[in-house]
C-alpha cells in the first residue's frame, strides 16, 4: 500500500516564535491519521531540533530538511550534510525543489549525488520534478520530466528507489496566473508512475508515493487527492496557515 502524505514546505518563512506556535497549533489538533498516512514538516534549518522534539511525540509525523549537501563533509562553509541531519533526528530531505533548481542552478547530476548522500545515511529523499512554462507550451513536458527521473533516480536499485517519495511540481502553474487542472495533475502522476514501471516493474511502481506540488490549498486538496495516482501534496504557502494545512491533512483519502 502506498503512503499518503501531507508535506508542509515552510521555505524561508517564520521566525522562531511563529514556527513554534504554528507547529503546536497543528499538532494539538486531533488529526486522526489512518494507517499509511503521514505528515511531514520541512522546516528551515534553525528550527529542525525544535520540530524533531515536538513531532517525536506524535505517530506518523516527521521532520524534513529543505536541502542537503552533495558532499559528506569538509571545507564547504554554509553547507549541511546528510549525516548532520540524520544525527539530529531528521527523517526526510527535499531534493531538487524547483526553487533550488532555478535559483541555485542545481542540476540533475548534482541531485543524484544528494540522493545518494541521503540514502547512505538513512534519510528518505523527497525528490521534486516538474517542467517550467516554456516546456509546457512546447508540449514537451513528459520528455522533460522523464529525463529528470532518468538522470537523478535511475542509477538506484529497486530497494533504494522504494525509499524515495516523488513530488511533481508544475512550475508553469505556480505564480504564473495559469492553473493546472486536476486532470492535468493526474495525467502527469500517471505518466511518472508509468516511467517507473518501465524501469523497475509494476510492483515497485505501485509502492512509490507521488505527491502533487502545484499550489495545493484547502479548497482543492480533496479533489486532487481523490485522483488514483495522487498520493498527497507538497504544500507551500497554505502550510503556513494552521487551519488551511489541517484541512489539507484531513483531505487525505
Amino acid at each position: 500500500m502506498r503512503k499518503q502524505i501531507a508535506a508542509a514546505n515552510w521555505k524561508m518563512n517564520l521566525n522562531a516564535d511563529e514556527a513554534h506556535q504554528l507547529l503546536t497549533k497543528i499538532l494539538h489538533t486531533k488529526l486522526a491519521l489512518k494507517p499509511g498516512q503521514e505528515i511531514i514538516f520541512a522546516v528551515p534549518f534553525p528550527y529542525i531540533s525544535m520540530a524533531v522534539k515536538k513531532c517525536a511525540e506524535h505517530n506518523n509525523v516527521f521532520v524534513a530538511a529543505q536541502n542537503c549537501s552533495d558532499k559528506t563533509s569538509g571545507a564547504y562553509t554554509g553547507e549541511t550534510s546528510a549525516i548532520m541531519l540524520q544525527s539530529v533526528g531528521v527523517q526526510y530531505v527535499i531534493i531538487g525543489h524547483s526553487e533550488r533548481r532555478e535559483y541555485f542552478n542545481e542540476t540533475n547530476e548534482v541531485l543524484a549525488k544528494k540522493i545518494d548522500q541521503c540514502l547512505s545515511h538513512g534519510l528518505k529523499p523527497l525528490f521534486c520534478c516538474g517542467e517550467p512554462l516554456s516546456i509546457r507550451e512546447e508540449g514537451k513536458e513528459k520528455e522533460f520530466v522523464a529525463e529528470q527521473l532518468k538522470q537523478s533516480l535511475y542509477h538506484l536499485t529497486a530497494d533504494q528507489l522504494q525509499q524515495i517519495v516523488i513530488a511533481y511540481e508544475p512550475i508553469w502553474a505556480i505564480g504564473t496566473g495559469k492553473t493546472a487542472t486536476t486532470q492535468q495533475a493526474q495525467d502527469m502522476h500517471a505518466f511518472i508512475r508509468q516511467q517507473i514501471e518501465l524501469k523497475y516493474g509494476h510492483h515497485i511502481a505501485q509502492t512509490i508515493s507521488i505527491l502533487y506540488g502545484g499550489s495545493v490549498k484547502a479548497a482543492n486538496a480533496k479533489d486532487l487527492f481523490s485522483q488514483p495516482d495522487v498520493d498527497g501534496g507538497l504544500v507551500g504557502g497554505a502550510s503556513l496557515n494552521a487551519e488551511e494545512f489541517i484541512t489539507i491533512i484531513q483531505s487525505l483519502d
